[in-house]
């Protein structure tokens, strides 16, 4: 029998638990902040070609049948300053452009559950290694990829997207065996927090190197670092505490001991009561919603600033990139509040999850579907979106890393199942919202940002009402209950 919601609200370990080892140089928070560095360059490789393009094709063939509106009045000052134009220029119209935007989630989403059944299997270092490393290859191959044609440019983007998808399916599965119960929202932050800066980093940084130097420098510079990377992580890296080569006896002892009635020893996946597992849904649910928001603003938004409020976001890529820097705080942040609420104040894992949800897309809903109605004040419209950008990140405790508390065994596997369903919106949401908008009326996009905001709000009402916090019983082995 499951236990009563309210009944038990102890910390984890009944047992009493050995000693917290301290986080600082311990072998958990080293592979934390390597794979910090690993999905920034998963972002930085993910988002580079966005700005690129601009600088890939030519002047007249980009803007096709775009309006831009007259509502607000002229925002952008021209800088004077001599800019770099020897790169090769290509005639794309708007269409093939989309192809070769969109190319990237057609790879994304096939590796998704394979790369987490994989790395239950073969362990996720090599596999989040060799993702990345490969992803890096064909990064640096995309300036001869273009040259050849658009065909080849688009298989290049697929095939870096199926390197990537198994990234984050490969680091859930050895967080099931690297993270105590106890520091997972803090460990699973730093490390996710890593594609948020890349974003940061990536889009400004793109752009100046666009402008001072040849846009191929964008390829070749976060390819040659994606190589560098894979480097340390495959010398410094290993699957399992048990395996690891310098990690200390009392932090060996303390992880394998607090995770001893989590895992299953099992070794087929029971796939049928997993995927009848209503809590399992309740993330995918959330998951999707979030996304939708996210891949909408992601690609829209300097569309939105540039036709709408008229003001240039390429620009100042500083702005573009301010809403992502405030989620990569507060993804920080929350982690380390969800630890704190968990261990310290004896609140139960599934309040907290419910809790963070919430207001990572609740709050993001209502400052989106604000910044459609606040006409051509463009710092107020930055701001909106900004926060909404920002709040979002307490999602990253909430139902982000949700997999792990209830199937820690499985949990790469299920965030392969519930990934795969959260890319949709970044192939779709786009299309739709770029429909919806033919004129760049204001009244057309703020009906992106109602549909937007009320698939967060439905998500984050089923993610409430049908979340667990509890290892699930079709998860370990013997169906053993053990209370989160």
């Amino acid at each position: 029998m499951e236990p009563e919601e309210g009944e038990d609200r102890t910390p984890l370990l009944k047992e009493p638990q050995p000693d917290t080892v301290p986080a600082c140089c311990s072998a958990r928070y080293n592979l934390a902040l390597l794979a910090c560095f690993g999905f920034f360059l998963v972002y930085a490789l993910r988002v580079n070609l966005s700005v690129a393009l601009v600088d890939m094709v030519e002047p007249n063939t980009s803007s096709a049948k775009n309006v831009t509106s007259n509502v607000c009045p002229e925002h952008s000052s021209t800088i004077n300053v001599p800019r770099n134009t020897t790169g090769e220029k290509y005639s794309w119209d708007a269409e093939t452009q989309g192809w070769i935007l969109g190319s990237f989630f057609y790879g994304y989403i096939i590796t998704q559950i394979p790369g987490g059944y994989l790395a239950s299997r073969i362990g996720g270092k090599l596999l989040l290694g060799f993702g990345i490393f490969g992803t890096s290859v064909f990064t640096l191959l995309t300036p001869l990829a273009a040259n050849l044609g658009v065909g080849y440019l688009i298989a290049v983007r697929a095939l870096e997207g199926l390197g990537e998808g198994v990234t984050f399916p490969a680091m859930h599965s050895m967080w099931s065996s690297w993270a105590p119960p106890l520091e997972r929202s803090k460990l699973l932050s730093i490390s996710y927090a890593g594609a948020q800066l890349g974003t940061v980093v990536s889009l400004p940084l793109s752009g100046l190197i666009c402008y001072y130097m040849n846009w191929v420098y964008v390829f070749y510079i976060f390819g040659a670092l994606g190589v560098l990377w894979w480097f340390f992580w495959m010398l410094l890296v290993s699957d399992t505490p048990e395996t690891h080569r310098s990690i200390s006896q009392a932090e060996r002892e303390y992880i394998l001991s607090s995770l001893k009635d989590q895992l299953s020893t099992q070794k087929s996946v029971p796939w049928r009561p997993m995927l009848g597992s209503l809590p399992l849904w309740a993330i995918v649910v959330a998951h999707f919603s979030y996304n939708w928001t996210f891949y909408t603003l992601l690609t829209l938004l300097p569309t939105y600033m540039k036709e709408i409020l008229r003001f240039d976001a390429q620009e100042n890529g500083f702005l573009s990139a301010l809403p992502y820097f405030g989620c990569w705080l507060c993804i920080i942040l929350s982690g380390q509040i969800a630890d704190y609420l968990r261990e310290k104040q004896n609140f139960s894992t599934v309040c907290v999850r419910r809790c963070f949800t919430l207001i990572g897309m609740i709050g993001p809903a209502v400052f989106l579907v604000a910044a459609g109605f606040i006409g051509c004040n463009y710092a107020l419209a930055v701001a909106f979106v900004t926060i909404s950008t920002t709040l979002g990140g307490f999602c990253t405790s909430g139902y982000s890393i949700n997999h792990l508390d209830i199937a820690p065994s499985y949990a790469g596997i299920l965030l392969g199942i519930t990934n795969s369903f959260a890319t949709i919106p970044g192939m779709v949401g786009p299309v739709i919202a770029k429909s919806l908008t033919h004129n760049n009326t204001v009244e057309e996009w703020q009906m992106v940002f109602y549909i937007a905001a009320s698939i967060n709000l439905f998500g984050a009402i089923f993610f409430a009402l049908f979340a667990s916090g509890e290892v699930q019983d079709w998860a370990v082995s013997g169906y053993h209950l053990h209370r989160n």
